[in-house]
């Protein structure tokens, strides 16, 4: 019986940069043009989708060298190892809900947790099209204004461990982390929001008046994992003390 389910952002969550905004920031039209138009997302003038196009049609190089190029500077978010090993040792899912690209993704983890741990960790995220001049472009998961609206993933999900339950066993507990405007539509669909501080999906949050609770790393994350699978701490607790 699974008692618990990590669903988590990948950019900037499970890593420490953003390897989309990096690549912008450093190769395509630069973090001020960026900051602008996710001001847009936020305040609802403009799509996610549509900005995270404008954002990577603006990258020339070709994506083997923009792998290599975040092999060198994406960092793992120090406590993740940790507690993908301990979600390892308690039989509690890991699942990646991401809004970036399987190729890249799956490049980082593989390279940041190891080749022996990938296979255990589940990617949902969008596929990368490239033509024959290398030219590559996202293709989206979906037709929602997010390109991957995270919560009909997160939603098929727990109908799948839902569905395996026995008479009189309770479901299991979902967790969220995650720290961007790609969040917003997972926001609402888990027990436990945990949201990153001083990110944009704080602002949502608050805004919206979306309950979660702050971390810096995910050390903050699987001690509060703990304390509520522990009954230590309520899952309400927690986000009152945000």
């Amino acid at each position: 019986m699974v008692k618990a389910v990590i669903f988590t952002d990948f950019d900037g969550t499970v890593t420490v940069q953003d390897s989309n905004d990096y690549l912008t920031d450093n190769y395509g039209f630069g973090k001020e043009k960026r900051l602008k138009i996710f001001e847009g997302v936020l305040d609802g003038s403009k799509t996610f989708r549509s900005a995270f196009w404008d954002m990577l049609e603006s990258i020339p190089k070709p994506l083997p060298e923009c792998i290599e190029i975040l092999e060198k500077h994406i960092d793992l978010d120090p406590g993740f190892k940790t507690t993908f090993e301990w979600a390892q040792e308690n039989d509690v899912p890991v699942v990646v809900v991401s809004s970036g690209m399987t190729p890249i993704i799956k490049h980082l983890l593989t390279s940041l947790v190891g080749k022996d741990s990938i296979h255990k960790i589940d990617i949902i995220s969008n596929e990368v099209k490239i033509d024959k001049d290398d030219k590559w472009s996202i293709v989206y998961r979906d037709d929602s204004s997010f390109g991957h609206d995270k919560s009909k993933s997160i939603d098929a999900y727990k109908a799948k461990y839902e569905a395996s339950l026995k008479e009189g066993e309770e479901r299991p507990c979902y967790f969220y982390c995650g720290d961007g405007v790609s969040d917003l539509s997972a926001a609402k669909e888990c027990d436990l929001l945990f949201a990153k501080k001083g990110k944009d999906l704080i602002k949502y949050c608050d805004k919206q008046n979306v309950p979660y609770h702050e971390f810096d790393s995910f050390k903050d994350i699987l001690r509060s994992m703990k304390q509520v699978l522990a009954g230590e701490k309520t899952v309400k607790e927690l986000m009152d003390n945000k």
